[in-house]
């Protein structure tokens, strides 16, 4: 597939997670990036990003263009820096902020490859599920997992978030199986705080379920632990869950139905990333191209 200037900008757009961001790593006006993708759409003869008055995403072919183009564009780059010497060798120090779960399942396996590439990069990983200041707390990348990314700073979307509701076959064996998100009032729910009510979508569908969780906590692991323990029903994040759903401790509840996909797993930084910071976000870029937890739902409906 040849490669013309439209294909960075596409690229650019999701990278950064905004018309706005891209257009200023481009250097145009964001008129001009719209116009530019709008033209590219009419040439692909299909709609590669949703736009929305709060954010955007790629559409399912989008996603897949992004896919394919995304390792391409890093190959050229890389060769083109080899030819000017114009790369500089990641190193110094390399704050890093993340979700405290998120980051044992799927960023702290990947450090270890990460440093033996980068021996020079001196690392610090800071976990905490609160909101962390970058400026103030001197971090120099945010792994979030959020529908919209702070103002002011570059996020570049690395994968998207899909939640589904689950129990374990016990749970199901012992009190039925939902066959609506209505039914879901006669069960026990499973939810960390502020996280009812839940939304649950699917395609010409929308239903709103209210109540409160059977165990009051704080913590999202302890969530996962007490639905695999068979104490109620769940919406889990398939990033945290889907190992356990491929093993059978867990099954999908409603599998038609999903939490809205408005949340998306971004790196947060500065403009003009250190070479550390981009290698560090091109290392998990790589090995979540696709989620490896996406492959885990057997059943995906």
């Amino acid at each position: 597939m040849p490669l013309d200037p439209d294909h960075e900008l596409f690229a650019a757009i999701l990278d950064t997670g905004s018309i706005a961001a891209a257009a200023r790593v481009l250097n145009i006006s964001p008129a001009m990036v719209s116009k530019r993708l709008a033209r590219f759409e009419a040439r692909l003869g299909a709609r590669l990003i949703e736009r929305t008055t709060r954010r955007l995403h790629p559409t399912p072919v989008g996603a897949q263009l992004h896919a394919d183009l995304a390792p391409i564009l890093s190959a050229l780059a890389a060769a083109e820096a080899r030819v000017t010497g114009a790369a500089a060798a990641p190193a110094g120090p390399l704050r890093i902020a993340a979700p405290t779960s998120f980051a044992r399942l799927h960023v702290a396996p990947h450090l270890g490859d990460f440093l033996r590439d980068h021996p020079a990069v001196q690392l610090e990983l800071s976990l905490s599920d609160s909101y962390v200041d970058l400026a103030a707390e001197r971090i120099d990348c945010a792994i979030r997992i959020t529908a919209d990314p702070p103002a002011g700073h570059v996020a570049r979307r690395l994968a998207d978030n899909r939640r589904i509701v689950c129990a374990s076959p016990a749970y199901l064996t012992e009190h039925g199986v939902p066959t609506h998100p209505r039914e879901l009032a006669g069960h026990r729910l499973l939810a960390a705080e502020g996280q009812l009510p839940w939304a649950l979508l699917r395609p010409g569908g929308r239903a709103q379920v209210t109540g409160r969780s059977h165990v009051r906590t704080n913590s999202s692991e302890i969530v996962r632990e007490l639905a695999l323990a068979g104490v109620g029903i769940a919406l889990r994040s398939l990033w945290d869950v889907g190992p356990a759903l491929a093993e059978g401790r867990l099954v999908r509840v409603l599998p038609a139905w999903e939490g809205p996909r408005d949340l998306a797993i971004h790196a947060v930084h500065g403009e003009d990333p250190r070479p550390a910071v981009t290698a560090f976000i091109d290392h998990l870029a790589a090995r979540w191209s696709p989620p490896p937890w996406e492959t885990l739902d057997s059943t995906d409906p």
